[in-house]
């Protein structure tokens, strides 16, 4: 028997034995669910420096204030959010019944109660973020979690394994790590609710996966979300803000500017704006410790390709800063802005998630958004102009998971409001009271009052005379 099929049985065994715990337990105060929030939260705190250490290693160069403030922060942020508000949100909700019967004593409500054990397969770009903010909102709901780190951070995999496993209850809370062969298995299991973040083609395979057991999923993917620049925009205002947002994780993060539409006339005074903002960030690229580092050589070769093969097709390339001698050794690599490439290159048809972006000369915003349009859905999309009323038909002629309305990126920083995608970005969504509903069931409870009026009314066998003509009656548009 390999490992990999001895750990597919052994996360079987963890899955069936958290099932059973769960359906001892019954209900699930929110005491309970504070506590479990609480213990993610102490962990967290306690062990921030060796959890950071490990991302550090694990990119080649990730700088400690930026993992504390993506992974650590956000993952607090979304877990205190979670531990203070789900008293108000896991209440009952009355419904009114309908008549006659509300006006015999009928009642009715709605209970959210948890579904059981939610698997997370988080991603190796927020290796923490992704597990715990979903985890968050699951635990609020009053589920126990399955988590599966990304293996491509073997480090930060492990010591989250190794620190839930000393510090939390593995029939609450567990963590299995292992491969792809692993992830395979783990998305061939009977979950309650299966969250997966990642790539838009992983995700088609995860669902195929769930749909054997009919597993609901929560999908974060990611696509390529355009930023569309009008022509009313503050052009320094937004060559910083993408700027900032391309400094951000060496660019990768799903909702990542990847497309950015420039009016035509305003194509030099903008890229001389973003060199300015970017070049202010990171004056230098090799072995400055502030950039992020693209997390392996795949990814590097990946990205790089895309970049060659675009010069190679005639595109102009900008290099934020100007490209150095490259060392092998070191994966930090200057911002490479692409423009205009040609429309079958790869640049233009994949996800980029690294430092690249392409900038495409428009002259006509209806043009824009019908591009936009043609594509699969974006996770994310941005608008940068002064001019409500162009902002407000963008937005209304445009479908995304999320929207920041000039600045890039802000949206997803709301705990209190959804987060997810549509279409080929995703679906579902967690962050606050919508994660919360994510991962409850909505449970219809109807009352029945005292007294049964139908046998008295004829609406029941044996019909009279009089049942059709009543029934025929009602039938109106009013």
């Amino acid at each position: 028997m390999s490992s990999a099929t001895s750990s597919v049985q052994a996360l079987s065994s963890l899955l069936s034995r958290q099932k059973q715990a769960f359906n001892s337990a019954g209900a699930v105060s929110a005491d309970t669910r504070r506590r479990r929030i609480q213990q993610v939260i102490d962990l967290l705190v306690r062990h921030h420096g060796v959890l950071t250490e490990a991302m550090d290693q694990d990119f080649g160069g990730r700088p400690a204030g930026f993992s504390l403030m993506n992974d650590v922060l956000g993952s607090l942020s979304s877990l205190k959010h979670a531990r203070d508000n789900l008293h108000l949100w896991m209440q009952d909700e009355p419904r009114p019944a309908f008549a006659p019967y509300d006006q015999l004593g009928a009642k009715a409500w709605v209970m959210y109660q948890p579904k059981g054990t939610v698997g997370i397969i988080g991603t190796w770009n927020a290796p923490l973020f992704t597990l715990f903010s979903p985890l968050a909102c699951a635990l609020a709901a009053g589920n126990r979690a399955i988590l599966k780190p990304s293996e491509v951070v073997p480090r930060t995999a492990e010591l989250v394994a190794q620190l839930c496993a000393e510090h939390l209850d593995p029939l609450e809370i567990a963590v299995v790590t292992g491969d792809a062969e692993l992830a395979e298995g783990f998305t061939a299991q009977p979950f309650d609710h299966m969250v997966f973040t990642g790539s838009t083609a992983i995700g088609r395979a995860v669902m195929r996966n769930a749909a054997q057991n009919l597993v609901p999923v929560t999908l974060e993917l990611g696509g390529k979300s355009p930023v569309i620049i009008a022509r009313s925009a503050d052009l320094n205002k937004a060559a910083f803000s993408i700027a900032a947002a391309k400094a951000c994780n060496g660019g990768q993060i799903c909702i990542s500017p990847d497309l950015v539409y420039v009016p035509q006339a305003h194509l030099e005074t903008f890229l001389s704006a973003l060199r300015s903002a970017y070049c202010e960030l990171n004056p230098t690229v090799a072995g400055n410790p502030d950039v992020v580092a693209v997390v392996n050589q795949r990814h590097l070769a990946r990205v790089e390709g895309y970049v060659d093969e675009a010069r190679a097709q005639g595109a102009r390339i900008e290099s934020l800063p100007e490209a150095l001698a490259v060392d092998a050794e070191d994966r930090r690599r200057p911002l490479r802005v692409v423009v205009n490439p040609p429309r079958d290159s790869q640049i233009m048809r994949e996800e980029i998630f690294g430092p690249a972006m392409v900038v495409l000369t428009y002259e006509d915003l209806d043009g824009v958004i019908a591009d936009i349009n043609a594509r699969p859905r974006p996770l994310a999309l941005y608008y940068f102009g002064e001019d409500q009323q162009e902002q407000q038909w963008v937005l209304e002629h445009t479908l995304s998971g999320g929207v920041t309305v000039n600045d890039v990126m802000m949206h997803a920083a709301m705990h209190d409001a959804p987060f997810g995608g549509v279409g080929a970005s995703g679906m579902g969504h967690y962050h606050g009271r919508e994660g919360f509903l994510e991962f409850s069931h909505l449970r219809t409870v109807f009352k029945a009052p005292a007294h049964d009026p139908r046998r008295e009314w004829g609406l029941l066998p044996p019909y009279g005379e009089h049942y059709l003509a009543a029934m025929m009656a009602m039938v109106t548009a009013d």
